[in-house]
């Protein structure tokens, strides 16, 4: 099977730095190398509660997209995340498979939405792949963030990377 590229966005806004630090070592020693974003803060979509701390990782895999979806949701358990709360809730862990290489998949939401209805998914995403092509839109996600009216959502990143400390 050939390697693909996996990119997944992450968000806490709960133990956010216990939370996110936990999930990259465990994404890093399940999938080995891994490239991480910088980590923006922003209010949450749709609920209240406290602001999240969101990023993207990158990593390549030859596992299967349902293995790779059973990875992060057990990633997510082990941090806390329950699936039968309320949606629009606070959360300790929230892991989106975003794309998969370039597949475009109905069933399992990929390429995911929340690429282009989100700053907070898609400015990470642009920080590490500028040159990535949206596989359905087939525009390069820079010119995805150029085009984003950020007017919508206010994001800052972090003024100390939370990866360095501790």
């Amino acid at each position: 099977m050939k390697t693909i590229q996996v990119y997944a966005g992450i968000g806490s806004n709960i133990d956010k730095v216990k939370n996110i630090k936990g999930c990259l070592n465990y994404l890093n020693d399940y999938f080995g190398e891994i490239k991480v974003s910088p980590i923006y803060q922003s209010e949450p979509v749709g609920m209240m509660g406290d602001d999240f701390y969101n990023l993207v990782v990158r990593f390549k895999t030859n596992f299967t997209i349902e293995t790779i979806e059973s990875k992060l949701r057990e990633i997510e358990y082990h941090f806390g995340r329950k699936r039968n709360q309320p949606p629009h809730t606070s959360r300790t862990l929230d892991i989106d498979l975003l794309l998969f290489g370039n597949l475009i998949d109905k069933k399992h939401n990929i390429p995911r939405e929340d690429i282009t209805n989100y700053s907070f998914v898609l400015k990470p995403l642009c920080d590490i792949e500028p040159d990535l092509i949206h596989p359905v839109i087939c525009e390069k996600v820079s010119i995805l963030w150029e085009k984003f009216d950020k007017s919508k959502q206010s994001i800052q990143p972090l003024k100390s990377n939370i990866l360095d400390n501790g």
